[in-house]
């Protein structure tokens, strides 16, 4: 079941608010001795997170499906960059990972129980059902908070971001479970700042005739230009626009340019971080990028920084010719201390 972006959260009255985790949703089946944890796309996850089937099978009845997220807690804060490492095809690298960075499951629905069916009951009875059969779960277990008091959701807005939540999710108590509906809402934060286009990718329908995306950078304080990520989402006529606009400062770009050596993918050790690099999590999609002299500065809506880059894809704003390149650094972003998770994992992982 999934959900669908709104401004604000919904009113009190009828809705159940919970925090908006960060990882890998996962549906987890048991039946007996077999467990399946299941992606998004109907994948198995097991063989990158071994270490959680035992305490799956050692806590949940012995016939469920329950809905979660995996994460991985670091420093007070979740770590999606230490989640997307385990997504690889050595059994021996995930093996040491998962000793270094064990993963933590996050419930926050549940499908079945034994014979039952619980699809067409509504959220409230679901979360009750939830509540009694992780009552005395033991990490790396953990029930999300929830709670229908719409000013202690404003609090979680504001104060859980710091550990690296998203936002926050609004169910109707009545709700039934709707696989592939965007039933539920989801209420994100959203920032703007400045950045250095140093980059884009074409679109990949009109390759050589239309931008799909344009890579940003930030300065750091050693005056070092760090990949942030991407905008993109735009309109087909911006995608021609935006083809024009560049084309000045593509003469000459990659000479002198600070990502120069990122342009021979295996000269570099930490590919996963370079605008060219090939996508760990979909499996060899082409990420190649044409360089841009770092001339041209946009404004860009985000919701959250992550390991120094955006979590998500940012939005495109505005132009900015009135600011320098220079301008764009790490100092004019919010930073929100990590808070309250340490609340939910309190007895470890």
């Amino acid at each position: 079941m999934l959900a669908k972006r709104v401004d604000e959260i919904p009113p009190q009255g009828g809705w159940i608010y919970e925090p908006k985790w960060d990882g890998f949703r996962t549906l987890v089946f048991r039946n007996g001795d077999e467990v399946l944890l299941q992606s998004r796309d109907k994948k198995s996850l097991n063989r990158y997170f071994p270490e959680m089937l035992e305490p799956l099978r050692a806590q949940l009845p012995e016939h469920c499906v329950l809905d979660g997220e995996l994460v991985i807690s670091h420093g007070g804060r979740l770590d999606f960059d230490a989640l997307q490492l385990r997504i690889h095809p050595a059994a021996s690298r995930v093996k040491m990972l998962s000793g270094q960075t064990p993963a933590s499951i996050v419930f926050f629905d549940v499908l079945a129980l034994g014979a039952r069916d619980l699809r067409e009951e509504p959220f409230s009875t679901r979360r009750a059902e939830l509540e009694k059969l992780l009552a005395g779960a033991q990490p790396p277990l953990h029930l999300t908070p929830a709670t229908r008091n719409r000013k202690t959701a404003e609090r979680w807005f504001r104060s859980f971001e710091g550990a690296g939540l998203d936002g926050i999710v609004a169910k109707a108590e009545n709700l039934a479970y709707q696989p592939d509906k965007r039933v539920m809402l989801k209420i994100k934060h959203d920032r703007d700042c400045d950045c250095v286009v140093a980059g884009f990718r074409w679109y990949k329908e009109a390759e050589g005739r239309e931008v799909g995306s344009l890579l940003l950078g930030l300065y750091d304080g050693a005056g070092i230009l760090q990949h942030v990520g991407v905008c993109a989402s735009f309109a087909a006529a911006q995608r021609r626009e935006l083809t024009e606009q560049l084309a000045p400062c593509r003469r000459h770009a990659l000479a002198g340019h600070p990502w120069r050596d990122w342009a021979d993918a295996s000269a570099n050790d930490d590919a996963h971080r370079m605008p060219g690099g090939q996508s760990r999590w979909r499996h060899g999609k082409d990420l190649s990028w044409e360089p841009l002299r770092p001339e041209l500065v946009v404004e860009v809506a985000y919701e959250h920084m992550q390991g120094g880059r955006f979590r998500h894809m940012a939005h495109f704003r505005r132009w900015r010719t009135d600011k320098r390149p220079a301008d764009c650094t790490y100092a004019q972003l919010e930073v929100v201390p990590p808070q309250e998770l340490a609340t939910i994992f309190a007895r470890g992982r």
